[in-house]
């Protein structure tokens, strides 16, 4: 039994019913960007079912007929839990839905950063909410000249600490994450970002070391999954930002192009168990800057992997296609909204509409029953394409 978990990050298809309550009424990620970029085509997309669940997709190929088979089952899914952020969604997909959100700041607490300080014996410059790129531009330089790190957050829940890699060893960087790691659960902060960066003043950049370090997650569908002794493949945040719970083997990525790489090794060497894939550009390179050609043209790349992809999918091989949450880069501001996501499953040559799910746990359910788990997953419901096991 082999299974493809893979995310879209960001890849959102329309406000949730309560996108209200986050300011997102009117979100449409993936609806915005196709009326932006008339000329986008995502043809193997649109052959699961992409235009079935984004209203005003324009697909050549469609038969007139409304009883066109697709190669998959289609849907879309509705977050339960409270917020929009990264882990929030990750966290239900894999089982796990929570009440209460992840906290917001926009400058963290005297407490928190005092104890982080003392602590880690340094002393911070910043404390307040900007862009990654922006907050290199206000104080990259002083950070440099007095080799303080730097202390930011953003409209997610994260604390982030910046450092030039030739002023903080990134390791001694990953170090003072794990201390703050420690003092923000109290906080309900949900990540906690190392965020080396290079470079000269007017030009510095961030650098691919990056590292997210998480709050611990109740128990999900991927500690039941590796419990079974059957491997769990995190291909690229993953086991990050379930803080390494549930992953038996992590391929950290830099970009897409790396994570599809890694996805297709992992994919060629698994005989049993699952792959669990994050692919990041979409939200970190183009939803956040508002990049609308960009996240257009990740989209076109995505979709052109997908079709050398479909043909390594067996009829007896499980693979899921969803998103965690949207950023739909012609709204305003640079933060997540709260939408609705695709859901593409493809399993032999079942090809269903799976209607609208009120739960991302409905995935976790979906798994607990393909791996044969001993009990059936506590929190949602497996898609009716999947049959009861015989035991």
């Amino acid at each position: 039994m082999r299974a493809l978990l893979l995310v879209l990050d960001s890849v959102g298809i329309g406000h949730a019913s309560d996108a209200a309550e986050y300011g997102d009424a009117g979100a449409n990620t993936l609806g915005h960007i196709f009326e932006q970029v008339p000329a986008l085509a995502l043809p193997n997309l649109c052959s699961l079912g992409l235009r079935e669940v984004v209203a005003g997709i324009d697909d050549p190929g469609r038969e007139a007929s409304s009883s066109r088979r697709y190669r998959a089952s289609f849907g879309k899914m509705q977050e339960r839990s409270a917020g929009k952020d990264t882990t929030t969604g990750h966290w239900e997909i894999a089982g796990v839905i929570l009440d209460e959100p992840f906290s917001v700041y926009e400058r963290f607490p005297e407490e928190l950063v005092r104890g982080i300080e003392r602590e880690a014996r340094v002393e911070f410059i910043g404390n307040y909410a900007r862009s990654g790129t922006t907050i290199l531009e206000e104080l990259g330089a002083e950070h440099v000249r007095t080799g303080k790190p730097i202390l930011y957050t953003s409209a997610d829940s994260v604390l982030q600490i910046a450092a030039h890699e030739e002023v903080l060893r990134v390791d001694r960087l990953y170090e003072l994450c794990q201390i703050a790691r420690g003092h923000a659960d109290r906080f309900r902060i949900g990540r906690v970002i190392a965020r080396p960066f290079n470079g000269a003043a007017g030009h510095f950049a961030r650098t691919s070391r990056r590292h997210d370090f998480s709050m611990k997650p109740p128990r999900t569908v991927l500690n039941a999954i590796s419990e079974e002794g059957l491997p769990v493949i995190g291909v690229g945040k993953i086991s990050d930002i379930f803080a390494g719970e549930g992953v038996t083997d992590s391929f950290p990525t830099a970009l897409n192009a790396d994570g599809m790489e890694r996805i297709e090794t992992a994919w060629e060497n698994l005989q049993s168990g699952l792959v669990f894939a994050n692919l990041v550009d979409f939200d970190m390179l183009h939803g956040h800057r508002r990049d609308v050609a960009g996240y257009a043209a990740a989209l076109e790349s995505f979709d052109c992997w997908l079709g050398k992809f479909i043909p390594k999918i067996l009829p007896d091989d499980l693979v899921i296609i969803t998103a965690d949450h949207g950023n739909d880069p012609t709204f305003s501001g640079t933060d997540h909204t709260r939408e609705q996501v695709p859901l593409f499953v493809l399993l032999g040559a079942e090809s269903r509409n799976l209607g609208t799910r009120d739960t991302f746990a409905d995935v976790a359910a979906t798994f607990a029953r393909f791996f044969q788990l001993r009990d059936a997953w506590p929190a949602g419901s497996p898609f009716e394409m999947m049959e009861e096991p015989v035991r």
